[in-house]
């Protein structure tokens, strides 16, 4: 009887252990979509450039699977790279978990920028990662900005920057806000040469990336139902003492209301930069 006992309960745990381990590759191997709920194969995924094949939802993308979409291939030349995050304030555990974060995603800054042709068309590009504390802007994020900028006016190319960010990086304080003015600063180099500059918004783009470089693009796009604003709704109904609409801070409400001129779906987004590209090139 004991030993009937024991047998049995072995072989539960096996057929536990077995259930675990299903369950395990289900979830390296699936995806739930947040908005329509089904499970998507991950593969399936990536091979819809991350867009939900049922809803249409666009899912967040890493710096690298952005530039791989974008990018003719074997074009994207890295710059800034070795510009990385330093710890100004001193600021307890910061450097440590900006260090964890690039073991465990493999990422080194929060925005990667470089040279790249997008369908022939040469071009300096910025895309913003929001995995590297969800793009957050510190001094390296705002430096790279700078020299994506810089080196688009010295080789008189077209700017196109991908944002998405939680906002400043708090960990660094003032230095982190003083980046809005640094961007904002060359940018205003940028237009004075004519160059033209594309900024694209993407889910989320927030805060101090908001309100700086981000809106300041001769054309502003945008990804479907991104969330794009300054503060959060709480904070905006607190402080102006109103009740906002719904869906106030999506890029579609923005478009109705001429904040950014067009919605792009990811498919077309490639295309799209192209042909404005060249349609800069032909009014010059």
């Amino acid at each position: 009887m004991i030993i009937d006992k024991v047998k049995k309960i072995n072989s539960e745990e096996k057929v536990k252990k077995r259930n675990e381990k299903a369950s395990d590759m289900m979830i390296g191997k699936w995806v739930k979509c947040d908005a329509c709920k089904e499970i998507i194969y991950k593969e399936d995924l990536h091979k819809n450039l991350s867009v939900c094949p049922n809803c249409g939802k666009h899912f967040r993308l890493s710096a690298r699977r952005r530039i791989k979409q974008i990018a003719d291939e074997g074009t994207f030349e890295e710059i800034g790279s070795d510009i990385l995050t330093k710890d100004p304030l001193e600021f307890k555990g910061y450097l440590k978990k900006v260090e964890a974060l690039k073991e465990k995603t493999k990422i080194e800054e929060a925005v990667k920028c470089g040279i790249c042709e997008i369908e022939g068309e040469k071009a300096v590009i910025g895309v913003m990662d929001g995995n590297f504390l969800m793009g957050s802007m510190g001094g390296a994020v705002g430096e790279r900005i700078t020299l994506a900028i810089e080196t688009a006016i010295k080789k008189k190319l077209p700017l196109i920057l991908f944002c998405v960010s939680g906002g400043a990086r708090m960990q660094e304080g003032i230095i982190s806000l003083m980046q809005m003015a640094k961007t904002s600063s060359a940018i205003a180099k940028l237009n004075e040469e004519g160059l033209l500059y594309i900024s694209i918004l993407t889910d989320p783009t927030t805060g101090g990336v908001t309100a700086s470089f981000a809106s300041l693009g001769d054309i502003i796009l945008a990804e479907p139902k991104a969330l794009i604003g300054f503060a959060g709704p709480r904070v905006i109904e607190q402080t102006i003492k109103q009740k906002l609409p719904v869906g106030f801070q999506s890029s579609e409400f923005l478009l109705e209301h001429g904040f950014i001129d067009k919605i792009v779906e990811r498919k077309d987004m490639k295309e799209t930069i192209a042909n404005l590209i060249r349609l800069h090139k032909k009014d010059i």
